[in-house]
């Protein structure tokens, strides 16, 4: 799956949330500086080119929805990471995260159970 910019990213966070928008309503969930109308609008047409997204229309104007889930792309990133920074590793993941105390003992162990549970 092709990695999307900050902007793009930013843009797809919002018709995730939206499931369904015109390019007005995405500039107002996005945060200040608000970007032009023009620039929301080449983003989006770049995403439904990568085919991220895509679109109904209503006369001259465009509705724009999400073609692939949220879950499908956080999935293709954090494989990405897991690959790119931990040696494809999960355990140095959580180690890493442990280490530099952005998790707690409990947070573990609430992993831990959830990993039982599914695997019961």
């Amino acid at each position: 799956m092709q990695k999307l910019s900050k902007r793009e990213e930013e843009i797809m966070q919002v018709l995730w949330q939206l499931e369904k928008a015109f390019v007005k309503e995405v500039i107002e969930l996005l945060p200040e500086p608000k970007p032009h109308y023009n620039t929301v609008s080449t983003i989006i047409r770049i995403l439904e080119d990568k085919k991220f997204i895509g679109h109904k229309s209503f006369g001259k104007t465009y509705q724009y929805f999400p073609l692939v889930s949220k879950e499908e792309y956080q999935k293709s990133e954090v494989g990405d990471v897991i690959r790119n920074y931990f040696d494809n590793s999960y355990k140095k993941m959580v180690a890493y995260f442990a280490n530099e105390e952005k998790i707690s003992e409990e947070e573990l162990d609430e992993i831990l159970k959830m990993i039982k549970n599914k695997n019961a």
